[in-house]
């Protein structure tokens, strides 16, 4: 069994702000391929955690655009990698708003969408967790402590970030 490690919000967070306007160029920024909100929290938790899981197919890592895994920029994958993750790695439980701290991910679908299709990271949180105390930093519409709020949402999901292995 591995050893469980806490998360590394802080640095999870700052990594966000540094990045939430521009590009790390270390990554592939996949905009024009349908979004790089999830390469970006991929990014983020990778900053916080300082594991991948380099499991081919259904583990979290990236090497470059070619050789990653889906759930890096995926985001039904990287739900379910975290949630399902028993490897090593970072692993999220589904929960609730109140449980939510800065480092989390939320994901949405937006109005209209049926399915989730966006993953941005908690960077701020004023007071107890709502829609608008919670602020988020996110790729894809680059944003930096929006309120969460702001979006026109038909669902939401939270991913807390519960250790690492």
């Amino acid at each position: 069994m591995l050893e469980i490690y806490p998360y590394g919000r802080n640095a999870a967070v700052a990594y966000a702000h540094r990045w939430a306007y521009r590009r790390n160029p270390a990554y592939f920024d996949f905009s024009k391929l349908g979004g790089d909100c999830t390469n970006f929290a991929s990014q983020c938790l990778y900053a916080g955690s300082g594991v991948m899981n380099f499991t081919p197919v259904y583990g979290w890592f990236y090497r470059g655009a070619s050789d990653r895994t889906a759930s890096w920029t995926g985001v039904k994958y990287l739900y379910n990698f975290l949630v399902s993750n028993t490897g090593a790695g970072p692993f999220a439980s589904d929960t609730t708003m109140d449980m939510m701290e800065p480092g989390d991910l939320v994901q949405l679908a937006f109005v209209g969408k049926e399915s989730y299709h966006h993953t941005p990271v908690i960077v701020s949180i004023d007071g107890t967790p709502t829609l608008d105390s919670i602020y988020i930093a996110a790729h894809s519409n680059d944003s930096d402590l929006r309120p969460l709020s702001s979006y026109n949402l038909a669902k939401i999901r939270f991913l807390h970030i519960a250790g690492v292995r």
